[in-house]
């Protein structure tokens, strides 16, 4: 296997994305893949990232930054893939993208249920903050359940 390359998202790439994160369980009612993608391309493409190796997409991720922190959001690495440091090196790329517009903090969410992408995040250093994330649907896409 070729050492993985990591690239800006092109649109040829939603449909291998979109099925990356069904597959990665990152998929959920209340978020349109399609949707959340077209806002991202629309708003700051140049954040959307994705990894391929031997031409076939294995990883993604995307990151904001509004002027005061930056968000990672939707990580998945190919199940077959984990575990051999994809995902490492894709948070530290987008980490760098970050440092570059200045950014001086990342946060990120992880549902309360998914203890294997807490673990694999506090193996790299991110530790939870005192926080609770209150959030307000502005856009009532479809129904949803928080639980």
């Amino acid at each position: 296997m070729q050492d993985p390359v990591i690239r800006n998202f092109e649109h040829g790439d939603e449909a291998g994305v979109i099925a990356l994160w069904q597959r990665s369980g990152l998929i959920v009612p209340w978020n349109d893949p399609r949707a959340d993608i077209e806002r991202k391309c629309a708003d700051s493409p140049d954040l959307f990232f994705v990894a391929l190796t031997d031409g076939a997409l294995i990883a993604s991720c995307m990151a904001g930054y509004d002027g005061h922190r930056g968000w990672m959001y939707y990580l998945a690495v190919d199940d077959a893939c984990r575990r051999q440091g994809i995902a490492t090196m894709l948070v530290q790329y987008v980490e760098a993208e970050l440092v570059k517009l200045g950014c001086p903090k990342i946060d990120l969410m992880v549902r309360n249920n998914n203890e294997g992408v807490s673990a694999f995040y506090r193996s790299i250093g991110y530790t939870p903050d005192p926080v609770t994330v209150l959030s307000k649907r502005l856009i009532e896409d479809e129904p949803h359940d928080f639980a």
